[in-house]
């Protein structure tokens, strides 16, 4: 696998609607997969850490291996499912004990063992004792043991972990590195990257292009990736964690409720991420979901990449330069609210360009690392208020009093810059003046790829109670008692 593999690996394999989502779902303790009663919705390979056990592993949840629909999506799966048995110390046999012994079972049966893995036959959707005398069918396929449980249910689910942990490869042949905290969006030490986009505009083709390989599905038709995947890579001893989410479509045009949850997966991938890469499609420009997108990033204060992709289908034979000088200024007008965000021309296809992206993120996370002294950030944001004073409100006027960069979160790699600022009256500023403060700020020190946030407090130049008690203190005298001459 493209990851480095630093725990054993356990793929979940199977037929399509046998429950292998619901069962990597339940393992990890944690919702990743869609699950749904549609077959071939899991086309990804999906991993997780599953830290349930005594001995942490890597989990692998694979799309069904003999998909229906799509032909050519379905070889693509199964091609993506068998270089995971290739890759993996274990694998967890699902199939169906409701629907029973299917031919689609035994063709499988013979795949497996040719694999020479172990494997451990699971045989789910058993939700009650009634149910148990279905699993005796399974027993033509011999594989020892076999596990009946119901994922949905967690029954079954205890023994089967234990039989997991039993049959990992030893501790001292692998090597043994278990992130601080596992399973959470930002494993310690990984620059997080969300690739959103719309549908089909080259987000899983820009990640093969990074990690050379065939981790996600790549195909023409629109709505592929349905499950936020996480990819671990490490390039230059820097690591880093790609999220390869669905294509965001606008919310009315959801082909079914399985993309709905994958537009809602995507956009908490956002939250996730450190860093979001948005692909916006060279052939079509950039279009009114293209805006929406970018605004999901804004809302969510994100640091961000904008990425024009298929640079090989319009690049012109002569004045490249002002091609990309023309298409950039364009992007730029139309996303104007993002208008620090680096912009990279590229071809996910041909690679053209795509190792310039690691560049960008260098240099974004230098910038989110740099503060201004508090000095330097008061008197430049006097001159801004000097050179232009803010609006009059029904009377009254914005005034600053004191200003200072609020520290980030240690466990985030990257974040937005926050800079508080003591005011009169936060009500007073308005979004206009907001932008032109920003703008000043970013004159000093550009911040590229980072949202800059102002947060403003409110605070009176000398509080009437503070008086009160400056004055006792020099006075030793409680407050309100007159001082006796």
């Amino acid at each position: 696998m493209n990851d480095a593999n630093i725990l054993p690996n356990v793929a979940i394999v199977g037929r399509p609607n046998v429950g292998k989502s619901a069962l990597f779902n339940r393992l990890v303790g944690r919702k990743m997969a869609i699950v749904h009663d549609q077959p071939g919705i899991t086309r990804d390979r999906i991993s997780a850490i599953c830290t349930r056990g005594e001995r942490p592993f890597t989990l692998w949840d694979t799309g069904g291996i003999f998909g229906v629909g799509e032909r050519e999506l379905s070889a693509q799966v199964r091609r993506a499912a068998e270089e995971a048995l290739s890759d993996s110390d274990l694998l967890l046999f699902v199939v169906d004990a409701k629907e029973g012994l299917s031919p689609i079972d035994e063709e499988l049966a013979r795949m497996l063992r040719r694999s020479q893995k172990p494997v451990v036959l699971v045989i789910n959707k058993i939700d009650n004792e009634k149910h148990e005398p279905l699993a005796v069918e399974f027993d033509s396929l011999g594989f020892e043991p076999s596990f009946a449980i119901s994922a949905e249910h967690n029954r079954g689910i205890s023994d089967l972990l234990g039989a997991i942990e039993r049959r990992l490869p030893s501790p001292s042949n692998i090597e043994h590195s278990l992130p601080a905290v596992a399973g959470t969006p930002n494993i310690e030490g990984h620059i997080a990257i969300a690739i959103v986009g719309r549908p089909n505009v080259g987000k899983s083709s820009l990640i093969n292009s990074v990690v050379r390989g065939e981790r996600a599905i790549v195909s023409e038709l629109p709505g592929t990736t349905r499950d936020a995947v996480d990819i671990l890579y490490e390039r230059s001893g820097r690591k880093f964690i790609f999220i390869d989410t669905a294509g965001i479509r606008r919310r009315g045009k959801h082909s079914s409720s399985v993309e709905v949850f994958s537009v809602m997966r995507a956009e908490r991938s956002i939250r996730r991420a450190d860093v979001c890469v948005l692909i916006v499609d060279l052939t079509m420009g950039v279009t009114a979901q293209d805006k929406r997108i970018a605004g999901l990033i804004q809302r969510e204060r994100k640091a961000a990449i904008l990425v024009l992709n298929k640079w090989d289908l319009i690049r012109p034979q002569r004045n490249r330069k002002q091609t990309i000088s023309r298409l950039v200024d364009e992007t730029r007008a139309r996303i104007f609210f993002l208008e620090y965000v680096p912009v990279l021309i590229a071809s996910a296809l041909t690679g053209e360009n795509i190792d310039r992206l690691f560049a960008l993120i260098e240099k974004i996370r230098r910038a989110a690392r740099q503060r201004i002294g508090t000095g330097v950030l008061n008197r430049l944001l006097r001159q801004a208020f000097e050179a232009n004073p803010p609006p009059m409100v029904k009377g009254r006027r914005l005034k600053l009093l004191y200003a200072t960069q609020a520290g980030g979160k240690e466990e985030r790699q990257l974040q937005s810059l926050e800079f508080v600022l003591f005011v009169n009256d936060p009500q007073l500023m308005n979004e206009t003046y907001r932008r032109y403060l920003e703008s000043r700020m970013r004159t000093a020190q550009p911040y590229p790829g980072l949202p800059i946030v102002l947060t403003l407090r409110r605070r009176t130049s000398v509080r009437h109670e503070d008086r009160g008690v400056r004055a006792a203190k020099r006075n030793k005298q409680p407050i309100g008692r007159k001082r006796h001459v």
